[in-house]
């Protein structure tokens, strides 16, 4: 498939002019090749997945997470990132998030999605220890039942002051940090960074279509769960 028919349907599916002032969403390495065969597919490019994909004979990565910085070595693949673009498109990365629980979106804020459902604080850990083992939450005002939630993959944190302000009673992300649980006005779920959005990479599958042989790259959270160490 034509390298450019590629990128123009990603960009149909998450126009890159509506990725964040800050990201890096686009080529971060283009090279003169124009025809793809075969594309790898990630959530973060690393060192380590550029030497897989080159071993696999991959002649373009497709990333999720941007990258602001490229060394030299990798210059020689080309390397696509779509970031803040998909997470905002329909049917990105909150999305499936949200549709692999089997949940339905009742509402879209930008980066932030909400669900109504009626559910208790049980049944939702176990709905989300069904993606993410390491689950951790901070339920500061002991509410029991649930009936609207919020949603942000990845790092969301900042947008939880927003999700009780448009009423909903939970929170769902991949980061928290200490003082941003503690301060909570509404509970907060941490389901990690790298489980939130993993799940997202099969949809640059389904947007690219036909006509290209896709690979998934060998990834893993970095962090260990020690309940779990294999």
């Amino acid at each position: 498939m034509e390298k450019s028919k590629i990128v123009q349907k990603i960009e149909a599916f998450a126009p890159l002019g509506t990725q964040e002032k800050w990201d890096c969403s686009g080529f971060a390495v283009k090279t003169e090749l124009e025809h793809i065969q075969k594309i790898m597919l990630c959530l973060t490019v690393t060192e380590d997945i550029v030497r897989k994909a080159r071993e696999q004979n991959c002649d373009m990565i497709i990333s999720h997470h941007p990258l602001f910085c490229v060394p030299l070595e990798w210059k020689g693949i080309d390397i696509y990132c779509a970031h803040t673009n998909f997470d905002k498109a329909h049917g990105g990365t909150t999305d499936t998030l949200i549709e692999t629980l089997g949940l339905e979106i009742c509402e879209v804020q930008e980066f932030v999605r909400y669900v109504e459902v009626e559910i208790s604080l049980e049944e939702l850990i176990i709905k989300l220890k069904e993606i993410s083992p390491s689950l951790r939450y901070v339920n500061n005002h002991g509410v029991k039942m649930f009936r609207k939630l919020a949603f942000c993959a990845g790092s969301g944190s900042e947008f939880i002051q927003e999700a009780f302000e448009h009423g909903a009673d939970a929170f769902v992300t991949g980061d928290l940090k200490f003082h941003t649980a503690l301060e909570s006005p509404i509970a907060v779920f941490d389901i990690g960074h790298f489980e939130s959005e993993i799940l997202v990479l099969p949809v640059f599958e389904r947007v690219i279509e036909a006509g290209v042989k896709f690979v998934y790259a060998d990834e893993k959270s970095p962090f260990k769960n020690l309940d779990n160490q294999n």
